[in-house]
């Protein structure tokens, strides 16, 4: 089976140091549904595994969370694209959950609903969160410059990250997956 996970915000849309809370508010980074379109053309599934901490800050509620994913699912479907399923941790960074990135537990459920290992997926990330996480669950870990990816990029060596392939945005690293290059 072909899977690639995907952060959310930052990756697939903008992102907000005020949080993304509400479908207004959710906007898509130019040219992301047009890549994940051809990842699904190409026969790759594609999950999404998002921290939603606004749900526990009482930024947002889960109604205003599914509004949000529904506006990507409507604007996707639109250019012939299609996520196979959404992973999100409601929960607070003090919460001890384990579906809190960096923690594995996402990625390890989406492993679960899939029915494969992770060794050989891409996880595609702006943070360094998304960077232990992947690493966490055993996925290959990609970082984006979008959102806080070039602040992340500044980071990379001093967590011991300074391998992790860098891409200019998603469209960027499926171009680069889809001709074979890795």
């Amino acid at each position: 089976m072909k899977l690639i996970i995907l952060d959310r915000d930052g990756v697939i849309n903008e992102d907000s140091d005020d949080y993304i809370k509400s479908p207004d508010e959710w906007k898509p980074i130019p040219g992301s549904l047009d890549a994940i379109s051809r990842l699904n053309h190409a026969g790759y599934h594609v999950a999404v595994a998002t921290n939603q901490s606004g749900i526990a800050r009482g930024y947002f509620d889960l109604e205003t969370l599914s509004e949000m994913h529904n506006k990507m699912n409507e604007l996707l479907s639109q250019s012939g694209g299609q996520v196979d399923a959404v992973f999100f941790c409601p929960h607070g960074p003090k919460d001890g959950c384990d579906c809190r990135k960096p923690m594995p537990g996402l990625l390890e459920e989406i492993s679960v609903r899939f029915q494969t290992k992770l060794h050989d997926v891409l996880f595609v990330g702006d943070t360094i969160s998304d960077i232990k996480a992947a690493k966490a669950a055993g996925a290959t870990p990609v970082i984006v410059k979008t959102g806080k990816g070039k602040r992340t990029i500044e980071k990379l060596a001093e967590n011991g990250f300074e391998g992790t392939p860098v891409y200019e945005d998603l469209s960027d690293v499926v171009n680069t997956l889809l001709n074979g290059a890795s």
